[in-house]
């Protein structure tokens, strides 16, 4: 349905331009810009569409495995989420007033496999980057909570 609604909404701006071009000028500074923005409309919808069909052809590329889940050096226990791996990255990130802080920490648990950690708080003293870590983490009102670190 959405490809189908993407695909008309690709075409009305289209029939627009014919349209300026029949009943206006398009040489004008208003006409210019009209089909300009016409097109830039067009071509979101049709990229849309593209990347719809796309996801549709091929639906592992559309979903890959949860960063955050129990896919490259994850697993689950009944206390919490283990991850594990070398931690490449930690960055931390301020939020508004209100709003729990976070910290994204990128772990290695091969040499092309890396995968990414949205904790709350920070947690840049608790993972030093560079150190392989076992990592228990649990889910605490939609966020991931760090549990506890040890290091391997």
């Amino acid at each position: 349905m959405t490809l189908v609604l993407s695909l008309v909404l690709a075409l009305i701006p289209l029939i627009g331009i014919v349209l300026i071009a029949i009943y206006s000028s398009v040489t004008t500074v208003g006409g210019l810009f009209m089909t300009l923005i016409l097109l830039a409309m067009s071509g979101i919808m049709g990229l849309n569409a593209l990347l719809d069909l796309k996801s549709r052809m091929h639906p592992s590329a559309a979903h890959p495995a949860s960063p955050s889940g129990s896919g490259a050096g994850g697993s689950k226990t009944t206390g919490g989420e283990v991850q594990r791996g070398r931690v490449a990255s930690v960055q931390f990130f301020e939020s508004h007033v209100g709003q729990p802080n976070k910290s994204i920490v990128t772990l290695e648990s091969a040499p092309n496999a890396s995968h990414l950690l949205v904790l709350e708080g920070d947690v840049r003293n608790a993972l030093p980057v560079g150190q392989r870590v076992v990592v228990t983490l649990r889910k605490q009102s939609g966020a991931n909570v760090l549990v506890s670190v040890s290091y391997a």
